[in-house]
């Protein structure tokens, strides 16, 4: 780190450096003190002299310059130390020729520099900008600046050449890779990922050419005294950037270390709980208050709270953990939680009973108030069902738990669904014929399943007729809805058959004869088969 660090010290050093005095950020009162040349600050005057204000020797000092004969910059700037009473200070000539003086009370104690420091460094630009002065007035280094630009620009179009065809190849290459034979949401996310490489070589592209045109710039500006002095600040600035993001890489990297074994343990130990749970999910294995209806949310909540608590753990590590970027995308995730977390905690929870009561379950066929099919998904804020009809129905976790679930695939006796249906038939209709009848309709039915006895229950006596009930299991790949369609014509044919009404009387006055069932026809066919 150290040697990193004193390498990107050495190149910020090697730009030319302003000189201690004029400050980088000056204000509009620096600005009229400061003795600025072709761009460049050269001095700030902070002292009076005499009876001269800083302004006025920062004109005395413009006029002395300007005053210079081109024979004047061939000569190298000089210093001379002087001392007048308690005054001491340094008088900058060339050729003989006064140009200004440093004094002491000219030095801002927060440089830290000594008069002859400040000298030595007000003296070296002069003779830079005299340097500069004479090769702007040089045809030749004109000429050779002109050159070398034109060669620039000619590199930098090469570049820019070079960087558009590799964009285009690129392109062409993606363009060419054939989609894959997958289903929707597969073709979907491949397009996707294809499209987000297509803008990854168009962004690097991009990336590439502006860094080309602004090495070409601050190299082009670098060539001409007159600009040398912005040329010189871009290229500052990118070795000041580099320096900086160089530094907070090296500064991260031990927190990144720490940060990569913590989600390397969480993910090991994550696969062990998936394991575990696995096992007990496939029946392999049996422990106490976990039921294999249940692993599978298990496992799940596990994961979440683990990598949650992963995350808390290695957040301090995190490069800019600590920054006000990190602190605001916390309080608008804390935000959106906040807001949103009323309804949603809601089905969540919801979600929860249902599977862990184990209520129902993938595969089941149910009944959830007035919707009716088999459960298609089970997920932790919605149920979908798959209606007779071929409709996906989605309800609310909050809404199964709040009303009535009826599980047709869970029930006393060995597993399977039970089917049943409702008919009303008079009461001159003997009860024996009538539940002779529905099992015969059931014993007819394929979708029946011949080794259950079908149930036949009387519900209700009601003012003019009986209420029956048939309950039937199906085969195991039968379908209700399908199976209820047969069993209701077998039913009608049943019926037809042996001559007995299906249509339930509604009495306008008092029969004349009481309506009964005489005793010899208590057990008529089939009853008595």
């Amino acid at each position: 780190m150290p040697l990193i660090r004193c390498c990107l010290l050495f190149l910020l050093l090697s730009l030319p450096t302003l000189a201690a005095e004029p400050h980088p950020s000056p204000s509009s009162a620096d600005n009229a003190r400061t003795l600025i040349l072709d761009n460049r600050p050269i001095f700030l005057f902070l002292a009076g002299q005499g009876v001269l204000t800083p302004e006025q020797r920062l004109q005395r000092t413009l006029e002395r310059i300007n005053a210079l004969e081109p024979e004047d910059l061939r000569q190298p700037v000089e210093t001379t130390p002087f001392t007048a009473g308690r005054l001491r200070g340094l008088a900058l000539s060339v050729r003989g020729k006064p140009l200004f003086t440093i004094l002491e009370s000219d030095l801002d104690p927060g440089d830290q520099l000594t008069l002859e420091q400040a000298g030595t460094r007000v003296q070296n630009r002069l003779n830079e900008l005299r340097l500069a002065v004479l090769e702007q007035r040089s045809p030749q280094h004109i000429a050779q600046s002109v050159l070398l630009t034109i060669f620039a620009a000619l590199v930098f179009a090469a570049v820019l050449f070079l960087i558009i065809k590799g964009r285009s190849a690129s392109r062409h290459r993606l363009a060419r890779q054939s989609l894959p034979s997958r289903s929707a949401s597969h073709f979907n996310l491949y397009r996707f990922l294809l499209a987000a490489e297509h803008h990854l070589v168009d962004i690097t592209a991009l990336l590439c050419a502006l860094f080309a045109a602004y090495v070409w710039l601050s190299y082009s500006l670098s060539l001409f005294s007159y600009t040398r002095p912005l040329g010189r600040k871009l290229a500052g600035a990118f070795y000041q950037l580099l320096a900086t993001i160089t530094d907070d890489t090296l500064s991260a990297l031990p927190g990144l270390a720490i940060v990569a074994v913590i989600f390397l343990l969480t993910r090991l130990l994550g696969r062990g709980l998936a394991l575990l749970f696995g096992s007990v999910e496939r029946g392999q294995l049996e422990l106490p208050g976990l039921h294999a209806e249940t692993a599978g949310a298990t496992r799940r909540l596990a994961s979440v709270t683990l990598w949650l608590f992963a995350l808390i753990v290695a957040y301090p590590y995190l490069p800019g953990a600590n920054s006000d970027a990190f602190k605001g995308v916390s309080v608008f995730f804390g935000l959106m939680v906040t807001l949103g977390s009323a309804g949603l905690m809601n089905h969540a929870m919801s979600g929860l009973v249902l599977i862990y009561s184990r209520a129902l379950r993938t595969g089941d066929y149910v009944k959830i108030g007035e919707v009716e099919g088999r459960v298609s998904e089970l997920s932790a804020l919605s149920t979908k069902l798959t209606t007779g009809q071929g409709f996906e129905i989605t309800i609310p976790n909050a809404v199964a738990v709040g009303g009535l679930v009826n599980n047709y695939s869970r029930h006393a006796n060995a597993a399977g669904t039970l089917l049943s249906t409702r008919i009303t038939i008079g009461y001159y209709t003997p009860w024996r014929q009538v539940e002779a009848l529905l099992e015969l309709a059931a014993r007819r039915c394929p979708y029946i399943d011949p080794a259950w006895k079908p149930r036949v229950r009387k519900l209700a006596l009601q003012d003019f007729y009986v209420e029956y009930e048939l309950q039937a299991k199906l085969m195991a790949d039968a379908q209700p809805p399908t199976a209820r369609d047969m069993l209701h014509g077998l039913i009608l044919d049943a019926f037809n058959e042996f001559g007995v009404q299906i249509m339930s009387p509604h009495f306008a006055e008092q029969p004349d004869v009481p309506v009964l069932v005489p005793a010899e026809r208590w057990n008529e066919p089939p009853a008595g088969q």
